[in-house]
């Protein structure tokens, strides 16, 4: 399966961080590559060389805009 990424910014609900670019958890997520996979969102922080992943129910809200077709 491959998977779609979108950039969007991510906020996940109290007790759910990730580690930001510096190494601080962190529940906002300002700018990220995020994919979501089989009741899992992936996330592509920048700076920090990993994908990080959380359950679905841990995300409050995931904002994106729709990229073109093409």
């Amino acid at each position: 399966m491959t998977r779609t990424w979108h950039t969007a910014s991510v906020e996940l609900g109290d007790g759910y961080p990730v580690r930001s670019a510096d190494g601080v958890p962190t529940t906002s997520v300002p700018t990220a590559r995020v994919a979501i996979e089989g009741g899992f969102v992936h996330l592509g922080i920048p700076g920090t060389g990993v994908v990080q992943v959380v359950s679905a129910p841990a995300v409050r809200l995931i904002t994106y805009r729709e990229e073109p077709a093409g």
